[in-house]
């Protein structure tokens, strides 16, 4: 008995599966060397809140826009900076890190790209402060510098594929190229040989 199958039925099978896991791998990031870069400059940020951002007033204070923040005229660049940098800078950059997912990663570029731009005008503003007010402390440019390199080191994780990507995407081109040679005949299945 000859059993006829359609031409596509088990390779399209087989392509799902393999699509499926290619999602799956896509969606994930392998930072290797750099997590660790990533993890030191994220501490080196949550060091640079209790380092003074401008005089005796530090990140913390530019945070809670205390007394102290109020007294040393912080400018609404600096508090945005120092909001920005916590949440993507800290928060996204350790979430990214501890799930690995491709999408919190680039969140976190985002965020650290935006956070390193409004740190220039987090500087700039100290530095056109008004006559009797303090100007940038080394807090603030340590924070800006971290938080430069931080969103340098997410683009080269986000933008470097990983191998299990590339193997994934070389096995569906094989599995594509082997299914287009293919002809009708050769998905016929060969008659049952008879028992002697």
């Amino acid at each position: 008995m000859w059993i006829v199958s359609t031409p596509g039925e088990g390779f399209e099978a087989y392509r799902k599966e393999i699509e499926a896991a290619e999602r799956r791998v896509a969606r994930e990031i392998d930072p290797g060397g750099r997590a660790v870069v990533v993890a030191v400059l994220v501490f080196v940020l949550l060091i640079s809140f209790l380092l003074p951002h401008t005089g005796h007033t530090r990140g913390a204070d530019v945070l809670l826009y205390n007394d102290s923040a109020h007294t040393a005229a912080i400018a609404l660049p600096h508090r945005v900076f120092c909001w920005l940098t916590l949440v993507f800078g800290v928060g996204f950059s350790m979430l990214a890190l501890l799930t690995r997912r491709w999408a919190l990663a680039w969140v976190a570029l985002a965020g650290s790209w935006l956070a390193s731009a409004t740190g220039l005008l987090a500087v700039w503003s100290r530095q056109t402060v008004a006559s009797g007010h303090p100007g940038p402390s080394y807090g603030l440019i340590i924070a800006w510098i971290a938080v430069i390199l931080l969103a340098f080191h997410w683009a080269r994780v986000v933008w470097t594929r990983t191998a299990a990507q590339l193997a994934a995407e070389e096995h569906r081109r094989q599995a594509v190229a082997e299914h287009q040679t293919k002809n009708l005949l050769d998905t016929i299945d060969p008659p049952d040989e008879p028992q002697a």
